[in-house]
């Protein structure tokens, strides 16, 4: 066999079958694949495989291709002597195979022809086969977009739901459209799918579809995508694009008007929000609207623009009512409205009532009755003015009333079927009585000649006035049903003799007390001690410096007569 070597590439089942051909030939054979297909840029392997019978030889092996006018053209020759290779335009990207298999680089698009492989052998004569070379391009993936602008379901025409591009590929794709997965088909006067094939100037080709459709408000969920179809070593082949949405205009079928939070548990004081929804696309026009009596007030100015949002702010008995949420769609001037009520539960007049409502004094007791109106069930509770429960229920009877005892109490009115409802108000419950003095200073230990506060304390309604029997400066301070004098004096021999009497009075009676003072003697005789130390030590200085003066005299070193004397003397002055 000539060219015995089989080339690597060869597959198992070419040689099997080539075995047991040329094992019963008797003649020349040649076989080589009917085509080859290659992709643009890449390399074109073309095989040429014979058999001679006999095992002879080749003479020689010739490689052709034929031209547009069908005119074989020779490439190369091949002898036992060399590789001869021909002047043509593939000189540069030719080579030849120790199989004689021929290999075309950097294929391009002009490379599809028939080449030819023509073995001669002597005597046995000259044998020939041919290959198609088929070039390929797989396209680019295709990219869709869709209708920016929108779609309505009242269109007057079929719209343009997407359109589809795929470039550089070769030979010429086609492309399908797809909705959900289902392929779609052109219809009459329904879905359309208009294809143009552009041949670009490196001789690839782009294609591009646009798709038509009617559409409907299912559609908004609807996803498309196109496909491209390209042929591949004999199979067809096909790229998806990304799937879209296109965004469907159609108006309004149902509308919601919610209350947030429930109408049920709103209460006075609260933000209450309204909201209108609608299920068109895109959002309807709202208007929003009080039922008063018989007419319907325009509340669309206190709206939120564009949003179906309605808020009011600290809500009262008198945004009780019914609301109405009015939709309009501009495509069709369709309407659709939706009331609610709205209900706000509130608490108004609380009072407390007291019997007996006459004058009370010390010891006496009474009765708080509680009460207030509103359209749930109320509940009642009493506290102190320290916030402690004191009873549940709307009545508090309250006994042996003293000043010292606290009389300010709460009513707290709850509604417990809607939390946070709740109202409460304060009484305060005079008790009258002649002064009581709850605190004095006395005894107080003073020293003489000192500045003092003297202090006096006491209760009384109504208020008393508080009179000293000496002179001083005054301070009254009053808390509720307290009062407080402060009484600044120095300390006297009289002062203390006589004391201070505090004298508090209303119209009711009168209470006094008297202040004792009592000096304080030990702090006295601590006094003396420190006046007697204080001469003590000047007497010490002085017979020191007396002696420190007579020493310098005696030593000459300071200066006798009249002048030294006055030195002397203002020296020793103390």
């Amino acid at each position: 066999m000539a060219g015995g070597r089989r080339p690597a590439g060869l597959a198992l089942g070419w040689g099997c079958f080539l075995l047991l051909c040329c094992a019963a030939a008797s003649k020349l054979e040649i076989s080589m694949p009917p085509v080859v297909e290659v992709e643009v840029g890449g390399t074109a392997r073309i095989e040429c495989n014979f058999y001679i019978p006999e095992n002879a030889s080749y003479t020689y092996i010739d490689w052709f291709y034929v031209d547009r006018s069908n005119k074989q053209v020779r490439l190369y020759h091949v002898t036992a002597s060399g590789v001869l290779e021909d002047d043509t335009d593939y000189k540069k990207r030719l080579s030849l195979g120790e199989d004689k298999a021929l290999s075309i680089s950097a294929v391009t698009l002009q490379d599809p022809r028939t080449f030819v492989c023509q073995v001669g052998a002597g005597s046995y004569g000259v044998g020939e086969n041919s290959t198609e070379l088929s070039v390929y391009k797989v396209p680019t993936t295709p990219e869709i977009e869709p209708n920016s602008g929108g779609i309505s379901v009242h269109s007057g025409k079929i719209p343009e739901i997407a359109r589809c591009v795929s470039k550089n590929s070769f030979p010429p794709p086609n492309i399908t459209w797809h909705k959900n997965g289902e392929q779609l088909h052109a219809q009459d006067n329904q879905v359309t799918m208009p294809s143009t094939l552009t041949r670009e100037s490196s001789g690839l080709y782009t294609v591009s579809s646009a798709l038509y459709a009617p559409v409907t408000r299912q559609d908004r969920h609807s996803r498309y995508h196109c496909t491209v179809h390209y042929w591949l070593r004999g199979q067809q082949r096909a790229l998806d694009s990304q799937p879209v949405q296109v965004n469907i205009f159609y108006p309004a079928e149902n509308l919601k008007l919610k209350v947030m939070p429930s109408s049920t548990l709103v209460k006075e004081g609260d933000n209450v929000t309204l909201v209108c929804e609608a299920d068109g696309n895109p959002q309807p026009v709202f208007s929003f609207f009080k039922k008063n009596l018989d007419e319907w007030q325009d509340l669309t100015s206190l709206a939120e623009p564009d949003s179906g949002i309605l808020r009011l702010h600290d809500v009262n008995k008198t945004s009780n009512g019914t609301y109405k949420c009015q939709s309009l769609d501009l495509d069709d001037l369709s309407q659709i409205e939706k009331d609610v009520d709205l209900v706000v539960n509130y608490i108004e007049g609380v009072h407390v009532k007291m019997e007996p409502s006459s004058t009370l004094r010390e010891g006496d007791s009474v009765m708080l009755s509680c009460d207030a109106y509103s359209p749930v069930g109320l509940k009642y509770q009493w506290r102190d003015d320290k916030g402690k429960k004191l009873v549940e229920g709307n009545q508090l009877f309250v006994k042996n009333l003293t000043f010292e005892k606290s009389n300010t109490f709460s009513c707290k009115v709850m509604a417990p079927s809607v939390p946070g409802l709740e109202q409460s108000k304060k009484v305060s419950v005079a008790v009258e009585g002649k002064p009581r003095i709850v605190a004095i200073s006395s005894p107080l230990y003073v020293r003489q000649d000192e500045v003092i506060n003297l202090t006096c304390k006491a209760i009384a309604f109504p208020p008393p006035t508080v009179q000293w029997s000496i002179n001083g400066t005054a301070h009254e301070y009053v808390d509720n049903q307290h009062v407080a004098s402060n009484l600044t004096v120095r300390v006297s021999h009289d002062l203390v003799r006589a004391g201070a009497l505090c004298r508090v009075s209303n119209r009711l009676g009168v209470s006094e007390e008297r202040i004792q003072l009592v000096v304080d003697q030990k702090s006295t005789a601590e006094s003396q001690g420190v006046i007697i130390v204080a001469i003590i030590v000047a007497i010490l200085v002085v017979a020191v410096l007396g002696a420190v003066i007579y020493f310098l005299h005696k030593k000459g070193k300071l200066p006798c007569g009249r002048a030294g004397k006055q030195d002397i003397a203002r020296n020793t002055s103390i």
